[in-house]
């Protein structure tokens, strides 16, 4: 079976490793830090261990899972690798500088990956003597247990890798969506409204932030609300996703990060990881309590679903992804309740673009403008989904 390189034993890195092993192939995991190697060792072997115990694996499925998992730190280590996948800071820099590093040791057949969340896949391609192998792989955290991985072709990627690439990930038991190497790719880019409108609606008052996540939950049918999902994505993460986006999207309003988060990253107020965010995670700290007002609910839950649905229906009218896909990635790897262009198919497309209309009247930001695809079916009484 083919032998799989991954690069930084990060919590991601690590993850994918796992996810590579448990398939049966035998994965070479590198990092320049000795106790990175060894923390992520340690973390495998937890893992294994809970698993044992919870029946879901016996001893000896654990045993040669963690067994078929080695520690490098020299590329050399990668040289029968068929796949190596990246997962180290997002610095695209360093990026290309390690693929550049990975030519001369790597079989001339062997598929480079990215792991990046937003960089261009473009842009690490050209650092390569060969970058018709080189395809975004971004699998979403943690990567055993979440089912999403975008694969992203990039300008130069050749179809016959694209296809090795996905029918790889697919036989890891992973669901697979194909996205166009645009910012934020499909996940990153469609979810932006769910914190930024939510913020949005803080900022000016018309709810608190224990209110807004309760209708977004209980009325939305959200499974986490927009602040408690920052708390535990990291405010600092989530931030600097959106300004990466903002900022590759030419400072599109739409994508505009909010000083309320970036001041909360200032103070050190990262969410779980910190002990406190939008909420304290002290031990017996009392968190305020929503205002459980029906009718404001539902209006929070419209204004963040209409710029949601907004923003995958743009994505649709630019060649990002397929309207199948985007559904898809969107239910499977942030865990919405439904496809957002299935939703807006319930919801009426006039109705949407309705709401739309009246922000941007209220507002007159560019923030609001309705997708043209949106009009473009509203005129003619069409639904995104057959």
């Amino acid at each position: 079976m083919m032998e799989i390189g991954v690069i930084g034993a990060g919590t991601m890195g690590s993850g994918i490793a796992q996810v590579a092993a448990q398939s049966g192939h035998t994965v070479w995991l590198f990092d320049t830090n000795d106790a990175a190697l060894d923390k992520a060792q340690t973390s495998l072997k937890k893992i294994m261990a809970r698993l044992v115990e919870k029946g879901r694996k016996n001893q000896e499925e654990a045993d040669a899972i963690i067994s078929r998992v080695h520690n490098t730190t020299d590329y050399h280590s990668f040289q029968n690798s068929g796949l190596v996948i990246e997962a180290i800071i997002e610095n695209l820099d360093i990026k290309k500088k390690v693929f550049s590093s990975l030519e001369s040791v790597v079989s001339k057949d062997c598929i480079l990956a990215s792991n990046t969340s937003s960089l261009s896949i473009a842009s690490i391609a050209a650092s390569c003597d060969t970058p018709e192998r080189v395809v975004g792989i971004h699998f979403f955290n943690p990567a055993p247990l979440m089912p999403l991985v975008e694969i992203v072709p990039a300008v130069q990627t050749s179809e016959e890798y694209l296809q090795k690439a996905k029918d790889l990930i697919d036989s890891w038991k992973k669901v697979t969506v194909v996205t166009k190497d645009t910012p934020g790719f499909i996940v990153n880019r469609v979810a932006r409204p769910f914190y930024g409108e939510a913020i949005r609606i803080y900022e000016e008052g018309i709810a608190d932030m224990a209110t807004i996540d309760w209708a977004m939950k209980e009325i939305g049918g959200f499974r986490m609300g927009p602040f408690e999902l920052m708390d535990y994505i990291g405010n600092d993460i989530n931030y600097t996703v959106t300004e990466a986006v903002w900022t590759a999207f030419y400072y599109d309003p739409r994508y505009k990060p909010s000083f309320t988060q970036k001041r909360m990253i200032e103070a050190g107020y990262l969410g779980r990881k910190s002990g406190r965010g939008y909420y304290s995670y002290a031990e017996g700290a009392t968190n305020p309590e929503p205002d459980k007002n029906q009718v404001v609910g539902e209006a929070i839950v419209w204004r963040i679903l209409i710029m949601l649905i907004n923003e995958a229906a743009d994505a649709l009218h630019l060649g990002v992804a397929s309207a199948e896909d985007i559904d898809l990635a969107m239910t499977k790897g942030v865990n919405y309740p439904k496809g957002l262009l299935k939703w807006v198919d319930e919801k009426g497309l006039q109705n949407v673009l309705d709401g739309l209309d009246k922000l941007y009247a209220a507002y007159h930001e560019e923030r609001y403008r309705a997708s043209v695809l949106l009009r473009q079916k509203a005129a003619f009484e069409k639904k995104f989904h057959p």
